[in-house]
């Protein structure tokens, strides 16, 4: 019987952009985002492949967490395109509607919720393919999210509906197929 794969994914802390329901840029943590990981080290095992997302607020994140962690694109947030830096109650209600209700908008030049889960598929494929292991990723909550409608094999519809918090922790199996696994 094969082994058992776990993946650890870890939400970024809280940065101005998240405060202020803005779409993000490449920013750190706030003062606030930082203290609430404080004596919140992670001690992965020997064997664990310890991945984050390229951004600032996620190799922040795994420093403060005492990871040394190996930069990964595909662990990158939504590319929210020409809204990056716009705070949400400044674009048109439609626009934001059809982006929170249609998984393949991309009207703002970014990636649309099918081009992330794409990537991230891939991803998880690569995962699954090698031999059983942890890993552990510092990501955003959309790449989060994705991992879990796929790994769930849910609605897309239901992205927007997966609330992933600041510095949360989520565990997966995978033995043949992907098990979440609440703690």
């Amino acid at each position: 019987m094969p082994g058992v794969r776990k993946l650890d994914l870890i939400s970024h802390g809280v940065t101005e952009a998240l405060r202020a329901a803005r779409f993000p840029a490449d920013e750190p943590l706030t003062p606030a985002g930082r203290a609430a990981l404080a004596d919140r080290a992670v001690e992965p095992p020997a064997d664990a492949q310890v991945l984050v997302g390229p951004e600032r607020r996620t190799r922040e994140t795994a420093r403060l967490l005492g990871l040394d962690a190996t930069p990964l694109s595909r662990l990158r947030d939504l590319d929210a395109g020409s809204w990056r830096g716009a705070e949400l109650d400044t674009l048109a209600p439609a626009e934001v509607y059809r982006w929170r209700t249609e998984p393949g908008y991309r009207e703002h030049g970014g990636e649309s919720v099918l081009d992330l889960l794409d990537r991230v598929r891939g991803w998880l494929a690569d995962l699954t393919a090698a031999p059983a292991a942890t890993t552990i990723a510092v990501t955003h909550p959309t790449v989060i999210r994705a991992v879990l409608v796929l790994a769930l094999e849910t609605a897309t519809e239901s992205f927007w509906r997966i609330d992933v918090a600041p510095g949360s922790r989520t565990r997966l199996h995978h033995r043949g197929a992907w098990t979440l696994r609440l703690r």
